[in-house]
């Protein structure tokens, strides 16, 4: 049976908001349905007609329209509120699954933290009240972050150094950081790849072969972001010695050169203390020990 023909009257100023509600493509979609609901009964159609052109019931448009009658266009842009099904968890409840998160483990043959359901099977709830309460105060047990303190009794010294040779570095002279990667794997595919074209990524074999390890001595420039490298076989004070020989070479005879190490022995060793007496403008900077 058709819906009669209902037209409801618009409050002043209303037709404007509610057409622009209707046409702006932020707007949520229910509240837009809402707003055409509205202003297809102000403009003469029928409830069938309403319900044909928009893809909605009946009891929706009966729904819409009395609310725009009784509490206008605040009515439609809003939704009232829900009561919803009472809480089950207290505050002290919340509290005892926040405390047992922090302060204990599980047993050691079943897991190494907490999970969402090893917590649900130890309090009785359900793994998404678990999952629910520990995203509302942010715990994560899966995760876990590592720390060092260094323990360098002058850590406060080199700290001011080193920052202030990047802050601040001095004139005439070249900043250096200074480090090197071990262990690296040669290795070298057994088939050349095919170059990358058009509509076709870079390939290569996926077997290959080694040539045991390699060192990456690497030396930054700080002012320009240049980078001085070297592959050598070995990690000894003899390499690191070649490698700052080039270093040295690399910088005009007129500039001193700063060096930021880090704590390493090979960079200690009394061969390159004695490399460094007879090159005065060479000044090694060690960071504090246990820091990046």
């Amino acid at each position: 049976m058709p819906l009669p023909i209902r037209s409801v009257g618009l409050r002043r100023g209303d037709r404007a908001r509610l057409e622009h509600v209707a046409r702006t493509r932020t707007s949520p979609q229910r509240v837009v349905e809402r707003a055409r609901i509205v202003l297809g009964s102000a403009a003469g159609l029928s409830g069938s007609a309403i319900c044909h052109q928009l893809q909605v019931t009946r009891p929706t448009v009966t729904l819409w329209l009395d609310r725009y009658e009784q509490g206008g266009l605040a009515a439609l842009l809003t939704d009232r509120p829900r009561t919803g099904r009472p809480k089950r968890l207290t505050p002290a409840d919340e509290q005892a699954i926040i405390t047992r998160t922090l302060h204990t483990k599980p047993p050691a043959d079943v897991a190494t933290h907490w999970s969402t359901r090893l917590m649900a099977q130890a309090t009785g709830l359900h793994h998404a009240t678990i999952a629910r309460i520990w995203r509302a105060h942010g715990l994560q047990p899966h995760r876990a972050r590592r720390f060092k303190l260094s323990r360098d009794p002058h850590f406060v010294a080199k700290l001011r150094d080193v920052v202030g040779l990047y802050l601040d570095p001095p004139k005439r002279a070249v900043v250096f950081s200074v480090d090197e990667k071990s262990q690296i794997q040669a290795l070298d595919r057994t088939q050349p790849g095919l170059p990358m074209k058009k509509g076709r990524a870079g390939t290569m074999t996926h077997d290959y072969k080694r040539h045991g390890t390699t060192t990456l001595f690497a030396a930054l420039n700080v002012a320009s972001g240049t980078i001085l490298r070297d592959c050598l076989p070995r990690h000894r004070h003899q390499e690191f010695l070649r490698f700052m020989r080039r270093v040295e070479r690399s910088v005009p005879p007129h500039l001193a050169i700063h060096v930021i190490l880090d704590n390493d022995q090979t960079h200690k060793h009394p061969a390159v203390e004695c490399w460094l007496a007879r090159h005065p403008r060479v000044h090694f900077h060690f960071v504090p020990t246990s820091s990046s």
